[in-house]
């Protein structure tokens, strides 16, 4: 999936990512700032330490390790576990691990682009020659070799800094990678709107779709179709009126492609079509979700397809 990437002018603040997908929906997305991506990256490293910690345990139980050799041990295991579960993860899940999936927050191209995987690998690569390998530098040595520790000292205070002193709260790594992060949207369905739809007069039984078809997506589409329905009520002149006009084409055709919905829309029917799907896929949601079946967006149905 391609989107487009709409730069901010330089403020102070971290500026907003404003993403345009294939629906045609401007969505503008909150930087995340260092305490989120802080306790995001404490939480990968705690899971990360676990696993190392009890592979240590299991090859002392087995005999196969000494107490002269379990520290270097030790080490070695968390760099082999982290590096993987970084690049893996973020792979898997589409720029998440799972201390940012609890952080609510994600990796994304900086160009608008799609996610690559020399992009994530880059990114957590240089990781490792930002902080970990410096930090752990420090740990071993000591009041011997004083330059070593100053040298080591300064470069990971460096790499802490630069995200502070750049709008996008870019280090090193997605500099180079040409990446940042953002927070997800939380969904949030408002009932007025369905009720709002309604009592416009939507003919329901004109449009009618299956369920197989309402399971192409999720709440965060819902919610930026949602926001589309309610910016038509927004006063606009002529030009605005006409570039609403071909977001609605566009919108609907790219609904009934995906959903496959063969009849064709005429344009005085389109804001109708909308609303009918609006309201027939938040039943669907609801109904789910009355099972534990949580729909977050249109990748969660996807099973073997090309995101």
């Amino acid at each position: 999936m391609r989107v487009r990437f709409w730069k901010r002018a330089k403020t102070d603040k971290p500026s907003p990512s404003t993403l345009v997908p294939p629906e045609g929906v401007p969505l503008t997305l909150p930087i995340a700032g260092i305490g989120v991506r802080f306790a995001s990256q404490l939480t990968d490293i705690v899971l990360t330490v676990i696993a190392a910690v009890c592979l240590v345990i299991l090859l002392g139980i087995m005999d196969l390790t000494s107490p002269q050799t379990l520290m270097a041990l030790a080490a070695l295991l968390f760099f082999l576990i982290r590096v993987p579960y970084y690049v893996m993860s973020e792979l898997a899940w589409n720029g998440q691990t799972i201390g940012k999936r609890l952080m609510k927050i994600k990796v994304v191209s900086h160009d608008g682009g799609p996610l690559t995987a020399r992009a994530l690998v880059l990114r957590n690569m240089m990781k490792e020659a930002e902080v970990f390998l410096p930090g752990t530098l420090l740990l071993t040595l000591d009041s011997a070799t004083p330059l070593a520790s100053l040298a080591a000292f300064s470069w990971v205070t460096m790499a802490l800094m630069i995200p502070l002193f750049n709008r996008y709260r870019r280090r090193l790594g997605d500099m180079m990678a040409g990446t940042h992060v953002i927070h997800l949207p939380v969904p949030v369905l408002l009932k007025d709107l369905a009720s709002e739809t309604v009592a416009a007069g939507t003919d329901r039984k004109k449009f009618v779709f299956l369920s197989h078809q309402l399971d192409h997506y999720g709440a965060f589409e819902l919610q930026t179709l949602e926001s589309l329905l309610r910016a038509q009520n927004a006063p606009s002149g002529a030009d605005a009126a006409r570039q609403r006009n071909a977001t609605l084409e566009a919108i609907v055709e790219k609904i009934r492609k995906k959903i496959g919905y063969a009849a064709p829309v005429p344009p005085v029917d389109r804001l109708p079509f909308l609303q009918a799907f609006y309201n027939a896929q938040r039943e669907h949601l609801e109904q789910r979700q009355l099972f534990g079946d949580k729909r977050e967006n249109k990748h969660y149905a996807q099973s073997g397809e090309e995101r």
